[in-house]
């Protein structure tokens, strides 16, 4: 990053914490009230202090002083400033050039309306994935095609469902070919925030569970990528074959939305 470049990134974030620090009252951070005062919103030693972190460090941290901050520094501050997870990962993104894993502070979802045009798609599976491609949302068409709600929220990853659910496995007939592909996508989501420790965890569970993860892991190569499972065996309907659309949900938080589009069945 250039000079400039960096020095706005700087300012950006000092403007960012000040105008998040001037929109809370004492009273909103639980804080009792001490008398009238000369600026609005909480005082830096009271951001300090509710983070848990050192006045002079949180200073010139809202500085845009060139210092280095933790991540748990970076959590402790979003939740003294009572930021959601949109702010929360756009702190990261402008102290960290990445976004906050998924599950350091609240569970990722999707605002109401996003899940009213999920919904309004009766007809077509879709699901919101996050950069790790946990699916956060779905419909109903696709809750009946992957049973996304019958499962555990941390076995609710695509990739986990096929490299290592063996039901989805035995629905996919051209696994040998699906497969590859969507890691192939992944490994460019994983380029953006590569020292994540939610993306690492995954791809080490991964490399444990599927042999065939490990192997094309450790061997690129592939050019052809996609976000969706190409064929799928439906009890009711024989065996599908889909394409794909993918739209952006919330770019800060890397959330897409990917969208089926069934062909005619085969026998």
């Amino acid at each position: 990053m250039n000079e400039r470049s960096l020095e706005r990134s700087k300012n950006e974030l000092s403007e960012f914490l000040t105008r998040h620090r001037a929109k809370l009252t004492p009273a909103d951070a639980g804080l009792a009230f001490t008398g009238r005062r000369r600026t609005p919103g909480l005082r830096r030693e009271e951001v300090a202090a509710l983070a848990g972190v050192g006045l002079t460090w949180y200073t010139w941290f809202e500085q845009g002083r060139d210092i280095k901050v933790s991540e748990a520094f970076l959590l402790n501050v979003a939740r003294a400033l009572k930021l959601d997870d949109a702010e929360c990962s756009h702190l990261f993104l402008l102290a960290h050039k990445r976004p906050p894993p998924p599950e350091a502070h609240h569970r990722v979802t999707v605002s109401p309306l996003i899940q009213t045009l999920l919904d309004e798609l009766t007809v077509r599976p879709a699901h919101v994935i996050n950069l790790r491609w946990d699916v956060v949302a779905w419909n109903a068409a696709a809750d009946a095609l992957f049973g996304f709600s019958a499962r555990q929220p941390e076995l609710g990853n695509i990739l986990q469902m096929v490299f290592a659910d063996p039901e989805i496995r035995r629905r996919m007939p051209a696994w040998r070919e699906d497969a590859p592909k969507l890691l192939a996508q992944f490994r460019y989501d994983f380029a953006v925030a590569p020292d994540d420790p939610s993306m690492l965890a995954l791809v080490e569970s991964l490399k444990d569970l599927s042999a065939d993860f490990r192997r094309w892991w450790a061997a690129p190569g592939i050019d052809e990528v996609r976000r969706g499972i190409g064929s799928l065996i439906d009890a009711g309907s024989g065996r599908l074959r889909f394409r794909h659309e993918t739209l952006v949900v919330d770019e800060h938080r890397h959330l897409r939305m990917v969208v089926y589009f069934a062909e005619p069945a085969l026998a």
